[in-house]
């Protein structure tokens, strides 16, 4: 069974709820005789039933992913490809890193639940539009705008279709995880990169560091990287002049010049190294928002395949280096193992001195191929299943067992005394603090750096074990 996949397509059936249960649309031009998620209704508690899931070391028909727990202590990155999401031609990918004390239960909660919100919108939308949820879901949609055929095309109308999907799914990912009973996100939150693959389109929605970027052959048919995403960070002058208007401050740290961080306006915490983010609910009155930057790209023969990463990785990688790396390795099955390793390599040749991060890596083969199981065996994978760990007495851990949770404090974490002794640049706000939307952007994303931790001043788990009905 091996990296998590889920196999088997039972049929079940409940109704709607809260959001986290939708009955997925089809697509026009599928054959009744393949698989579709036209029959499944999607929850949480069925999650470990649904077939071609991963979210564990291993791969899939067309990807392979890969984590690696770093030496700040347990974990906090997860990840996950869902092929066949809505039908066979679609492919939904994730990568998602967790920060503060209970950043990896926000980053798991965020991948188990978003795909699931992306799917009830879907669902919903064509509810709206036909009053059944049996109709066929392409690019001859309408839009709910009431634009006529004249004023919109077709791929203009999927485009928007999925960037409401995208927007709306986000905002109640984030809604949900304020109002969380037993998962306090105050000051623990997460990044996330998703993708959505619809044959030859690619919509992709994400918020904070992690980044996506895809190989390409160029006209010397060289393979080439090309960056699909912005790092979102506190310095990038859209970003940096929406969290001044909300009087939170930005500023990095004297001794590491090249980390902004964001800051509460009356005190120097929590020190987040990204401008958008799930949770991190102290700073969300002060800039930080979760609204995603959404952009949708048309596929060629000439892409071959795409890497969603960690800012583990990109830390100490750059676009070409990963794209090199993915493009030469032995098997297709084995290329995120080995982008992690080698970015495991660099982190001890680079900064021999500090602790390396968390690093995961999803792999996209844009054909469609994969190795042969043989092959994949060959790589040392781990063969065991763990299923989805909805109750949180347990975490997952790179072998696919269940372990403890990790009560290991992070000793980059600073001191209130250190921090005293560091210098401060002011930062002048100004405006009402009011949240602006997310548009398409005129800076392009700046490569990866170093970056001691997500948050300072912090430690990166608390002392209390999990509560057991956290997830």
């Amino acid at each position: 069974m091996g990296g998590c996949v889920s196999t088997s397509s039972r049929s079940t059936c409940s109704s709607r709820s809260n959001g986290d249960t939708v009955s997925p649309s089809c697509f026009c031009g599928q054959k009744r005789t393949r698989r579709t998620f036209s029959d499944h209704v999607v929850s949480l508690q069925h999650l470990p039933s649904i077939p071609n899931r991963i979210f564990m070391n291993g791969k899939s028909r067309s990807s392979c992913i890969f984590t690696q727990q770093g030496r700040k202590g347990i974990n906090q990155d997860a990840m996950i490809v869902w092929e066949d999401f809505m039908s066979e031609d679609v492919v939904f990918c994730g990568v998602f890193d967790g920060h503060g004390p209970h950043g990896h239960l926000v980053a798991r909660k965020v991948r188990d639940t978003l795909p699931i919100k992306i799917l009830s919108f879907l669902h919903s939308y064509q509810s709206r539009r036909d009053g059944s949820n049996t109709t066929c879901f392409k690019g001859n949609l309408r839009s709910d705008g009431g634009e006529s055929e004249k004023d919109c095309s077709p791929e203009d109308k999927l485009n928007s279709i999925w960037r409401e999907a995208f927007l709306k799914s986000y905002k109640a990912m984030d809604k949900e995880l304020r109002s969380h009973p037993n998962l306090d996100c105050f000051c623990s939150g997460s990044t996330a990169v998703t993708i959505v693959k619809q044959g030859s389109n690619l919509f992709m929605g994400y918020i904070g560091d992690s980044r996506a970027i895809m190989g390409s052959k160029d006209s010397n048919d060289s393979t080439v990287a090309i960056q699909l995403t912005v790092d979102l960070k506190p310095d990038l002058p859209r970003e940096a002049e929406r969290i001044k208007r909300c009087k939170g401050r930005v500023f990095a740290l004297q001794d590491e010049p090249e980390v902004p961080r964001v800051w509460l306006p009356f005190d120097d915490a929590p020190g987040l190294a990204m401008a958008r983010a799930f949770g991190d609910f102290c700073l969300k009155e002060y800039g930080v928002i979760s609204i995603p930057e959404f952009s949708h790209r048309v596929l060629t023969e000439r892409d071959q395949f795409i890497v969603l990463a960690s800012d583990g990785v990109w830390d100490v990688l750059t676009n070409e280096e990963v794209v090199e790396i993915v493009s030469m390795a032995p098997t297709r099955s084995s290329a995120a193992r080995i982008l992690v390793d080698s970015a495991a390599r660099e982190w001890k040749l680079k900064y021999p001195t500090s602790k390396m991060d968390d690093c995961a890596v999803v792999c996209l083969f844009l054909d469609g191929k994969m190795d042969s199981e043989s092959d994949y065996d060959e790589q040392n994978f781990s063969s065991a299943t763990l299923q989805s760990n909805h109750s949180g007495n347990a975490i997952e851990s790179d072998d696919g067992q269940k372990c403890e949770p990790s009560l290991q404090r992070n000793f980059t974490v600073r001191s209130s005394e250190e921090n005293d002794a560091y210098g401060r640049l002011a930062v002048e706000a100004d405006g009402n603090g009011e949240t602006v939307a997310a548009e398409d952007q005129n800076w392009s994303g700046l490569e990866g750096v170093t970056r001691v931790n997500s948050l300072v001043q912090l430690p990166r788990f608390s002392d209390e074990r999990p509560n057991p009905e956290v997830l």
